[in-house]
């Protein structure tokens, strides 16, 4: 017959259930906060690879010329090469899926081809600012993971947990906690349950500096596209033709 607890017993177990659920409990609440955070920077990378990216790809094809998309670069305040290649503006496979299913605006092939420059830049600028507005949630997030770490250290030194239960319990062992006083078991015991930071957001996301207002750049916006439009194939052209593409409305 199992011999009866005492109430020191019983309530040094209780005791020590209650310390081992709320430590285990915050910890988890920020693993599942690093792990929210996680999988909001893989969502968000997967808006800047599909928006922004095939917008300025469709820039840099529009533009074809280097020192033409360099001139862009500098006006819009946008100081690296995000997605470029010299190869895109050379790949008809690549052409053709990042203009699928666009529509061109304007009675001449140069306007369609001049409007279409400016929707382009329009909305890079709007889908940046969208980024741009995610980020910061992201780093918000990413500091305030940073400080219930900090608060949860500040609340839960192990060394400290282990020492009490040792003593409220003297030789007993605690569940998951169990284990003798011993300081490298101890060390040992902490450095396998710390929780790390989150890297900062810069590190596993493109940053995106501010891109310039569209209404104040749309006069020089509209000469960079007048000087690609002269430089461009013959047969780039044609898919501004009236007709040859699947989204042509008359204005």
């Amino acid at each position: 017959m199992p011999k009866k607890q005492t109430i020191d017993e019983i309530l040094s177990t209780e005791i020590k259930r209650d310390i081992a659920e709320r430590y285990f409990s915050f910890r988890k609440l920020i693993e599942e906060d690093t792990m929210d955070l996680a999988e909001k920077i893989r969502q968000y990378s997967f808006i800047l690879q599909k928006r922004i990216s095939f917008d300025l790809i469709r820039i840099y094809i529009l533009l074809r010329d280097e020192t033409l998309i360099q001139a862009f670069l500098t006006l819009v305040n946008l100081d690296q090469k995000l997605f470029y290649d010299p190869y895109l503006a050379e790949s008809p496979t690549i052409t053709q899926r990042v203009f699928e299913r666009q529509m061109f605006s304007g009675f001449t092939r140069a306007g369609r081809f001049k409007n279409f420059f400016l929707a382009c830049y329009e909305n890079l600028y709007f889908n940046t600012k969208i980024y741009q507005k995610k980020i910061a949630e992201l780093r918000d997030e990413q500091d305030m993971i940073v400080e219930e770490i900090k608060e949860f250290y500040a609340n839960n030194d192990l060394s400290a947990i282990m020492g009490f239960l040792h003593r409220l319990g003297n030789e007993e062992t605690c569940g998951c906690m169990q284990g003798g006083m011993e300081t490298g078991l101890v060390e040992g015991l902490d450095q396998k349950l710390r929780i790390g930071p989150p890297p900062p957001i810069e590190q596993v996301m493109t940053v995106i500096p501010p891109l310039s207002e569209p209404a104040a750049i749309r006069s020089k916006l509209k000469k960079l596209a007048g000087q690609a439009y002269d430089r461009q194939r013959p047969e780039f052209l044609k898919m501004f033709a009236w007709g040859n593409a699947p989204g042509d409305r008359r204005e």
